[in-house]
């Protein structure tokens, strides 16, 4: 009654247009570029068939056990139980999959308990949302989304971009539903979902109409092609060389859009600029999906801290009283974190008949998130030094006695063998400066937006009348001084 990592196997076998390295994918279950990372993403479904009660609830409409990120909390404790779920998921890839089925499908769920906005907005539209949510929460998908036009002239608008079919637009629609051609990005993830949220919402002006859409497509629809960029999964050497880029890339693609129709149950926004925000702000789209990052984020710089703190302890290092420093300064930003997503919980707020968390403190937590992760990359580099660099070529030469020898007078350590300390400096460099490592650095310094849109959305959110107010109370307990240069509220004595 639950779905499994078999079940999400087969379904991505469904004929879909993936390609990469100028061919196209037969099956991306069992590609050179993908087959791990595939894995990756079902064992994530074994995991919650394992352990259902901390996974799973009770789908209302068929009884089925579907994955907590479906969850609608109505209270502080639903809430948390959600938390723990999705903490445990991103615990099994060391919260290295930025698009776990929790990202988008919290999304959804955002929107979902503002079905309102969308009834007042359009009646048909609103079902259709509510009619796909059902769905996809009975049927447990793992849903991707592509929000980001292509970059080519920041300059101007999605209308004016150079050239033809750059952004994703309505070029047709009749009784059946909309056809849209042109790209979308970034596509991350997208190679093991089910299904697309695509949506046009950029900085869309009056007389863009055609580029205000959102709609749900399946990764196999007529007409879709994702263009996926390198692999570094196919570019590891080994599992003991590259232990997270073997097994969690994720990936990215282009996806382009070759006339694709989509039929009106599956269009949620339809023509309308104004609505392309306020799926996400006026509902709690946005709040949903990152506060699912930040409980991701959590649990990456948990990791990162066992990392730096085993390279202190292997480089004897860990008793100096600037490493230590160093270590408790890197704790607290971690801990910093943490606790914004418990504070996020503990002020969360009704929505209607949900419980949701507090906007203001996320939106503090991605700001903050944006310099944390780029600071700890830093410090992690210093601490290391040139250990990072200095390894064996690859696991093979171990298995050549002399270059065995040589590994063995080279890579020392009071706390590790020779072997541990490689196996943890190949970790650690796939974590912060492979390929890999770059990018999810980029990532996480992105993928909520610009530091100007975080800050913005904190600027936004922040009780500010609340602040002036305290201010204002303040100044009026106090004026200038009288004539006898006495100062109002304060004795004669007290001036003096």
């Amino acid at each position: 009654m639950v779905k499994t990592g078999s079940d999400h196997r087969r379904s991505l076998i469904d004929g879909r247009s993936v390609y990469i390295n100028s061919e196209k994918v037969d099956d991306v279950t069992t590609y050179r570029a993908f087959a791990r990372s595939v894995t990756s993403a079902c064992n994530l479904y074994d995991y919650q068939a394992a352990n259902l009660e901390k996974m799973t609830f009770r789908s209302p409409s068929n009884g089925k056990d579907v994955n907590r990120l479906w969850q609608l909390p109505k209270s502080h404790r639903d809430l948390v139980a959600r938390r723990k779920a999705l903490e445990a998921w991103a615990e099994t890839t060391c919260g290295m999959l930025g698009r776990s089925p929790d990202h988008v499908g919290s999304s959804l769920a955002g929107m979902y308990m503002g079905r309102k906005v969308f009834e007042k907005y359009d009646p048909k539209r609103a079902q259709a949302l509510a009619d796909y949510f059902e769905y996809a929460r009975d049927n447990d998908l793992y849903l991707s989304y592509v929000i980001i036009n292509p970059q080519a002239d920041k300059s101007k608008g999605s209308s004016a971009q150079p050239g033809e079919d750059l952004v994703a637009r309505i070029v047709d629609e009749d009784h059946e539903g909309i056809t849209i051609r042109g790209a979308k990005m970034l596509g991350t993830g997208a190679v093991f979902a089910n299904e697309l949220l695509v949506a046009g919402f950029m900085g869309l002006q009056a007389g863009e109409e055609a580029y205000a859409f959102t709609a749900m497509v399946p990764m196999n629809a007529k007409g879709l092609k994702a263009f996926s960029r390198k692999s570094y999964e196919e570019a590891a050497v080994s599992l003991f060389d590259n232990p997270l880029s073997s097994q969690f890339d994720e990936n990215d693609a282009v996806i382009y859009f070759d006339d694709v129709k989509i039929p009106w149950e599956r269009v949620l926004v339809h023509r309308d600029v104004q609505m392309g925000q306020a799926q996400w702000f006026d509902t709690r789209a946005h709040v949903y999906q990152n506060y699912q990052c930040q409980i991701r984020l959590m649990v990456k710089l948990r990791f990162l801290m066992g990392a730096v703190r085993k390279i202190a302890e292997v480089n004897g290092i860990i008793n100096f009283p600037q490493v230590r420093e160093t270590l408790g300064l890197l704790a607290a930003k971690a801990t910093a974190i943490e606790s914004m997503v418990i504070a996020m919980e503990a002020a969360g707020e009704s929505y209607g008949e949900y419980f949701v968390p507090s906007r203001n403190i996320l939106s503090a937590s991605q700001v903050l998130a944006q310099q944390i992760y780029p600071e700890v990359v830093e410090a992690i580099r210093t601490l290391a030094g040139g250990g990072l660099i200095m390894l064996p070529s690859s696991a093979h030469d171990f298995s050549n006695p002399e270059f065995a020898s040589i590994i063995s007078k080279t890579q020392r350590s009071s706390a590790a063998t020779p072997e541990e300390r490689v196996k943890l400096f190949k970790l650690v460099w796939d974590a912060i400066g492979s390929e890999f490592g770059s990018r999810h650095l980029q990532y996480e310094m992105f993928y909520s937006g610009a530091t100007f849109v975080t800050r913005g959305h904190s600027f936004r959110y922040f009780d500010w009348d609340r602040s002036k107010g305290m201010i204002e109370e303040f100044m009026a307990t106090y004026d200038l001084p009288d004539a006898s240069g006495s100062a109002s509220g304060i004795t004669a004595r007290a001036a003096e």
